[in-house]
């Protein structure tokens, strides 16, 4: 194959000379009998190299890597953090915090009311719907605030102070929760149907309350996240002696092991257990952004 210089015709001070018309049809039709002896061949160069078809990509996706496999920096959790969390409150301070209480009291109530989870036996199917269900709405509040944060920062030409990977990676936590909750039971049409008129409402609602009161806001999540380590509570007693016992030995999702690094021996106790770990987490997070002035540096780095 002919090189670049080969074809190029050189004055006497190196500089490169414009070909003659009688030079370039030469090398055109030297390149439509494909012959590359005295001009460079098109494929071997890297800028005129095809990139992969569309038809190749799809194929390539008909074997995705495993769910788990690419997710943001979280917290991955020892044994003595696993087994050391509380069930904690912090009491309200003025209006705003009551306020944000009261709401999550009230939410929860009513939810509990009208599942009727409190009412007989707290069965398996009554707990995977109940994760599921919950995990839909708490993997919302990040995101909104997020974007929300996302936005105002481009917005205003200003730094966002290191918030948004926070909120980003609350979200997707939470959302992991709900994937792995996913593997136990897959919800009726009705259930999918409650998801999305809930998840329409409480988008909107959040948003809104989010651009008026960003403190409210966290609080809100911090009471949530409060209630969600005293529910998961709750459920670590049924599989210690209530009607959950069979999740001491039942095996992990794997989706589960590759999130959280579980070992290959884990079982649906030590996938709760962790999920605990990851509310409570949640619950200080938000707690702390609620305390702080919206435009100061954020305490906590990626994955912590």
């Amino acid at each position: 194959m002919g090189s670049l210089r080969q074809i190029t015709k050189l004055s006497e001070n190196g500089l490169r000379n414009a070909g003659t018309k009688a030079d370039v049809d030469e090398n055109i039709k030297k390149f439509k009998e494909e012959n590359f002896e005295k001009i460079p061949d098109p494929e071997q160069l890297d800028h005129f190299r095809k990139t992969q078809s569309t038809d190749q990509l799809v194929e390539s996706m008909k074997n995705p890597p495993p769910m788990g496999t690419h997710t943001l920096p979280h917290p991955i959790w020892s044994e003595e953090e696993l087994h050391s969390v509380k069930v904690t409150h912090k009491p309200p301070e003025g209006f705003v915090d009551k306020l944000a209480f009261r709401s999550v009291k009230l939410l929860r109530s009513t939810f509990d009311l009208l599942t009727g989870f409190n009412w007989g036996e707290r069965t398996e199917k009554k707990w995977v719907l109940r994760i599921c269900f919950l995990e839909t709405v708490a993997g919302v509040p990040g995101m909104v605030a997020a974007m929300t944060r996302h936005l105002h920062s481009l917005r205003r030409l200003k730094r966002d102070h290191g918030w948004i990977h926070t909120l980003l990676e609350e979200a997707e936590n939470e959302r992991m929760h709900l994937m792995t909750a996913l593997q136990l039971r897959q919800p009726s049409w009705l259930f999918r149907s409650g998801v999305i008129v809930s998840q329409g409402a409480f988008v909107t609602m959040f948003s809104i309350a989010y651009l008026l009161s960003p403190r409210f806001c966290h609080r809100f999540v911090g009471y949530l996240e409060e209630e969600a380590v005293f529910t998961y509570s709750k459920c670590l007693k049924d599989i210690e002696s209530g009607s959950l016992k069979h999740w001491q030995i039942k095996a992990a999702p794997d989706v589960a092991i590759r999130y959280w690094k579980l070992p290959e021996t884990a079982s649906m106790k030590d996938v709760v257990l962790a999920i605990r770990a990851d509310e409570a987490h949640h619950r200080v997070v938000n707690h702390t952004l609620a305390s702080m002035k919206e435009d100061e540096y954020n305490p906590y780095e990626p994955g912590k």
